[in-house]
């Protein structure tokens, strides 16, 4: 029977992060209605997730920075142990409109991250203080790399793309970059914002993904891309698509595609992207308070030029 892509794996969990472990279980997690804790899912399957074992791994304290609005966690196996990131408030949309987000790290040294025990660290520092959030990391040459979205006093917007070594998973070391701002009209819909860094290493290249515009059916991915060989903490290594990659389907009623994360299918046959999207256009005044995201996934290609082709949402190219 073919594979449906129109059809959500978990339903209400946007910012959707899917890793698969040696132990042939895909760990999921994302934000959570109510954005007060963690949780945990594994199955065999992508399609398993909707209905499998889950554990809430922690939870927002009372008060002070780790106490609202815990979005957009990434789970990640790391020299040995379990990492999850993800960022918090100390303030709720409702009490201030200006979210007063950082980011953070819990660790769990536990070979099964369903048993043993959730460490937290402390606040991941970048180089100046102030709305961070949507961090991911990768490998790449035996060095470990932190990608994130932040605001800059200094430059008119909600959020841009940065990229720093880290010391270990949970310190960043050297100077950081700044990768993207939000410069096409296609990333300032709504709000300027460039966030949710995904990343693929593939073809010569490390390529990222990341999510532009407010998080209605405006939201929409981007692509950048270096080659694997140059200094990636060297602007210039850098290159930028200039139209979205992963948009809106009036066709398959799929809006505001992003946040995304990278895997395999069952087989390791085909790549797989996994993103969260809404069903129908935001009724909302604020897209964040709807709660209609849900966590979708299809197989990618790639293109001559050694780029990912997502194509549309719900659709899947050949």
């Amino acid at each position: 029977m073919a594979e449906n892509y129109l059809e959500p794996i978990v339903l209400e969990r946007a910012d959707p992060w899917v890793y698969k472990h040696t132990d042939g279980y895909y760990y999921f997690t994302g934000s959570k209605p109510g954005y007060q804790e963690i949780e945990l899912r594994r199955a065999k399957t992508l399609r398993g997730l909707a209905h499998c074992e889950t554990k809430v791994v922690w939870h927002a304290h009372e008060e002070g920075p780790l106490s609202q609005l815990i979005w957009a966690p990434e789970v990640h196996f790391i020299r040995g142990k379990w990492y999850i990131y993800f960022a918090a408030s100390d303030h709720s949309v409702i009490r201030d409109d200006t979210h007063h987000h950082r980011m953070f790290a819990i660790e769990n040294a536990c070979a099964d991250p369903f048993e043993g025990e959730w460490q937290e660290k402390d606040q991941i520092k970048t180089q100046f203080e102030s709305f961070s959030l949507d961090a991911t990391v990768f490998e790449h040459k035996n060095r470990l790399y932190y990608v994130w979205a932040q605001a800059d006093p200094n430059i008119p917007g909600n959020s841009n793309l940065y990229l720093s070594e880290m010391e270990n998973p949970w310190t960043l070391t050297g100077k950081q970059i700044l990768l993207s701002i939000p410069y096409y009209d296609w990333e300032k819909i709504g709000f300027k914002v460039n966030e949710a860094p995904a990343v693929l290493i593939k073809n010569g290249k490390v390529i990222i993904t990341y999510s532009a515009s407010a998080t209605d059916e405006n939201y929409a991915m981007g692509l950048l891309w270096a080659d694997a060989d140059s200094d990636l903490l060297n602007g210039y290594s850098w290159n930028k698509l200039e139209k979205p990659v992963f948009s809106s389907s009036e066709n398959n009623s799929l809006y505001g595609p992003g946040h995304n994360s990278f895997t395999e299918c069952e087989d390791g046959t085909q790549e797989i992207i996994v993103y969260h999207a809404r069903p129908e256009k935001n009724d909302y005044s604020d897209p964040l308070e709807n709660p209609n995201r849900h966590a979708y996934y299809q197989p990618f290609t790639w293109s001559q030029e050694g780029l990912p082709e997502f194509g549309e949402p719900g659709v899947v190219k050949r």
